[in-house]
């Protein structure tokens, strides 16, 4: 029993068997033999099971209460059961039992990768800062939301008729100056709607739009929008470190009124 506590209390022996399962999915990916594919099932399984000795290894030695108060341990034991399913795959054969379904289920068992972030340095710090961020960001994201959905509605209007493919309804004119928005392969929207006009004039335009949406919206907004949200993550900080600038403030402060109180009193004396 001591034994088996040393094992599944050991982080190092933990983050072995997360690697390892992590291989073990990623090989499942390929088309091999069916006698590998459920060799490598079994093998899944069994860890599946390994991760279900722990957990109740560390419930045993840590009490329901105290193990379930850490939000990581929390996580830990929804993974866990999430990849149940892998192991009723190998209980109870699909083709047998007809619950085809469950292999959408076993699916679920990816979700086991997330076990390892945990045991990244610092990860609580990161994902404060990215709590911390998303909060001081809702703001402008929002507006960045609402200027897309208004953008959107006055391209669709403009080149409906001229381009369904990209400006159809709404929602793909949506979609659409989103893509313009990301940067990524956007003069592909202006060169297909050029090809339909035969005016120099309008194909200049429509460049000119969406250069226009590109830089102010994509270059610029974008840019805000990672500036304000590193700046939040990285407050955390600058906070400690101004906090501690007052505190040395404040001990300066009362180390010259005493000195000054001192300077006083010889003074008087005199």
């Amino acid at each position: 029993m001591k034994l088996l506590k040393a094992l599944f209390l050991n982080d190092k022996v933990i983050i072995t068997l997360i690697i390892l399962n992590s291989i073990i999915i990623f090989l499942q990916g390929f088309d091999f033999s069916i006698k590998t594919l459920y060799f490598l099932d079994c093998i899944d399984s069994f860890i599946t099971f390994l991760f279900l000795i722990e957990f109740s290894v560390k419930i045993s030695h840590f009490g329901f209460r105290n193990y379930f108060s850490s939000k990581w341990n929390t996580l830990d034991f929804i993974l866990i059961i999430l990849a149940l399913p892998s192991l009723l795959s190998i209980l109870m054969p699909l083709n047998i039992i007809r619950l085809d379904y469950l292999l959408a289920l076993r699916a679920v068992r990816i979700f086991k990768f997330l076990r390892f972030i945990k045991f990244v340095p610092e990860i609580h710090k990161i994902f404060n800062g990215v709590f911390r961020a998303a909060k001081t960001s809702v703001f402008i994201i929002l507006s960045f939301f609402i200027l897309n959905l208004i953008i959107s509605i006055i391209s669709c209007s403009i080149f409906k008729e001229v381009c369904p493919e990209y400006f159809g309804n709404p929602l793909k004119s949506f979609y659409t100056i989103f893509k313009i928005f990301t940067i990524e392969g956007w003069h592909v929207i202006p060169d297909s709607i050029s090809e339909t006009m035969n005016s120099t004039f309008y194909i200049i335009a429509i460049k000119v739009y969406f250069i226009a949406i590109l830089f102010f919206c994509g270059i610029l907004g974008l840019s805000l929008v990672n500036a304000i949200f590193v700046d939040s993550m990285t407050s955390d900080n600058n906070d400690d470190l101004e906090k501690k600038v007052d505190d040395l403030n404040k001990k300066i402060d009362k180390l010259t009124e005493t000195i000054n109180n001192t300077k006083k009193n010889d003074l008087s004396s005199n």
